[in-house]
């Protein structure tokens, strides 16, 4: 094609202004992410030979070289992998197809402006060449194509972009930096040795960079034509253990993560038997933006004999585990395997399950650590990735008892990090049940009336918050033989814990309350399923409570915010016999009123919504004036 102007994508154009304007706090990442770039096409041309080795023209060793020019003030990056052909140099670098764009400019103008690991997270890091060019001039050929349509494709980064065919010999990309004034420190052999070297040791493949020498004569530095390796160029998870650093580890989960933060833990282990396959798996320090977006894609990458095939497996991780970061490298898996492949294979389900109970294995070694420091780790893990590991216990049947020993709470007895262990320890003697309460809040949940009496006998209750913890507890009903109780259902039988002297004097409260009752049961029959004298209640005039089985009003409530339709079940009014306000109840002219007072109170005490929130009113205000 001859020469052509075009336009970048309007999202485009927003990033390389953030890149331009924003993005200074870690200028030497552009080297990071072209490397990364020319490794990835590297990889691309590995796999597609698999089926057509005629890709490799007379080129079989993949490299990756990095050189510069003082003089001209350049810097190139040049891998012989699949390279670009004209038309997918405009898709590839004049649009983002990636879907995120928006979050990623969200993030650079917010807080985190000058965070720039995020430019690689989004898929957009070649444009953090712009950070030190004031031009790019991309010059490529795909694999396959004959020399006469190579492609150039050039940019000053400010809207616009030309492009143009060109022959190119050799197959591949060669990405040209013109640097910008004040950025000259970045034309050094030894400045581009040392960044590649830090961010970059971990590739498979060599990069090469020309040897430099100093010359005496004209007391200077200079380039010699021998290329020499400037990284180990052998795959890190390939390695021994005992050769690498933490420091290699945590800059190997920073290039596959785009985190700019060390991993909270790490596991590095080669798995042999029927299933032969290396893992090097990172948990985050914190939890990414999109972690509650279950269609989200795994974080693990399936290497099959050091040959790259896919960047998110998610066939090698539970959704609920979908934090984890890292590299499977099988021995087993055929090289030309396929997402469908993949969801079926009995190898792959083997590499699955031994992952994931290497990941609780990780976490357990924290939670049970007798290291303080290494406890502290698991409670800021669990601040940030609870919630989503608590949607394994109903997922994971075959690791549901460990993952039960992970979960952590709040209770009436702590602020936070409450094992199910540590309540069964806490437990009053003749205790039978772990007690807990599901609210929308801690505070809605530390105030509930039904928590009265357990407050009362020093009965330690778990305080449930979060929105899947209903539909987690359909799914757990006991830990080391003690059932899980929820304080809001059924009736409230302590056994041991209530003496006689109680129980005596609430079946006589009952008896002598029965007419009030059942005058109550005629006034609510069509909002109460039963009315009964309570055995929960302390302060409190009312609550209600669901029969064991139905649906708590809690995960009613939860569920049509969802847009979801509950089962209508009528609650059941429990009321304290010994409260001011009932004791009212006999021989009132409002009795009606006050009835369905009760009743209301009962329903916004326990985080409800009224129906008639007017009728209320108007109730509440007649009997304030009569």
């Amino acid at each position: 094609m001859d020469k052509q102007t075009l336009s970048f994508q309007a999202e485009v154009k927003q990033i390389l202004h953030l890149v331009t304007h924003s993005l200074y706090s870690n200028k030497e990442i552009f080297l990071r992410e072209l490397i990364s770039n020319a490794s990835d096409a590297c990889d691309k041309l590995r796999f597609e030979a698999l089926n057509k080795p005629e890709l490799y023209e007379d080129q079989p060793n993949l490299e990756v070289r990095v050189s510069f020019d003082a003089e001209a003030k350049t810097i190139t990056i040049t891998d012989n992998g699949i390279g670009l052909s004209a038309d997918e140099a405009v898709a590839n670098l004049g649009t983002i197809a990636k879907s995120g764009t928006r979050e990623f400019m969200a993030k650079l103008e917010g807080d985190q402006k000058k965070d720039a690991q995020l430019i690689g997270q989004f898929g957009v890091g070649f444009y953090s060449g712009f950070i030190v060019a004031d031009r790019i001039t991309v010059e490529s050929r795909r694999a396959g194509l004959p020399a006469s349509e190579g492609v150039r494709w050039v940019s000053e980064g400010a809207g616009e972009f030309e492009v143009e065919t060109i022959d190119r010999a050799t197959r591949g990309t060669s990405v040209i930096l013109h640097l910008r004034h004040g950025e000259e420190e970045f034309l050094s052999g030894w400045k581009l040795k040392s960044i590649a070297s830090k961010y970059s040791d971990h590739i498979s493949l060599p990069i090469l960079m020309q040897k430099e020498e100093w010359d005496a004569e004209a007391q200077k530095q200079v380039t010699r034509e021998e290329w020499a390796p400037v990284n180990k160029a052998a795959a890190l998870w390939t390695r021994n253990k005992s050769e690498i650093t933490p420091e290699q580890y945590q800059e190997f989960y920073k290039q596959i993560s785009y985190d700019s933060e060390a991993p909270l833990a790490y596991t590095h282990n080669r798995v042999e038997g029927r299933s032969e396959y290396t893992q090097l798996l990172f948990i985050p320090a914190k939890a990414p933006f999109d972690l509650w977006n279950r269609d989200k894609r795994g974080g693990v990458k399936l290497y099959v004999k050091r040959v790259f095939i896919m960047d998110d497996a998610e066939a090698l991780m539970p959704v609920y585990l979908r934090f984890v970061k890292g590299v499977i490298d099988s021995a087993d898996l055929p090289l030309n395997v396929s997402r469908e492949l993949l969801q079926e294979s009995r190898d792959v389900k083997a590499i699955r399950e031994g992952s994931t109970k290497r990941v609780l294995s990780m976490l357990e070694s924290l939670a049970d650590s007798e290291d303080a420091a290494e406890r502290e780790k698991y409670a800021k893990f669990w601040a940030d990735f609870g919630v989503v590991l608590k949607e394994g216990v109903g997922e994971d049947h075959a690791n549901q008892e460990r993952l039960s020993k992970l979960l952590r709470f709040a209770s009436t007895h702590a602020e936070e990090g409450v094992s199910f262990a540590d309540y069964v320890s806490r437990m009053k003697e003749g205790q039978e049940a772990i007690y807990y309460i599901t609210a929308d809040s801690p505070a809605a949940a530390k105030s509930s009336p039904q928590l009265e009496i357990f407050r009362k006998k020093g009965i330690e209750v778990l305080l449930l918050t979060d929105r899947v913890d209903e539909w987690m507890l359909s799914h757990l009903y006991e830990f080391d033989g003690k059932p899980l109780q929820s304080v809001a259902k059924g009736s409230v039988d302590l056994g041991t814990l209530q003496d006689e002297e109680e129980k005596k004097q609430a079946e006589q409260a009952a008896q002598a309350f029965k007419p009030i009752l059942d005058r109550l049961k005629e006034s609510l029959k069509d909002r109460a399923k039963d009315v009964r004298v309570t055995t929960r209640l302390v302060d409190s005039p009312a609550c209600l409570v669901v029969e064991e089985g139905d649906m708590s009003g809690h995960l009613a409530r939860l569920l049509k915010q969802a847009g979801q339709s509950a089962p209508s079940a009528k609650p059941i009014l429990e009321v304290n016999a010994e409260h001011a306000l009932v004791k009212r109840l006999d021989g009132s002219a409002h009795f009606d009123d006050l009835a369905h007072i009760l009743f209301d109170q009962a329903l916004l005490a326990e985080g409800g919504h009224l129906e008639d929130p007017a009728a209320y009113v108007k109730r509440v205000n007649s009997l304030l004036v009569g």
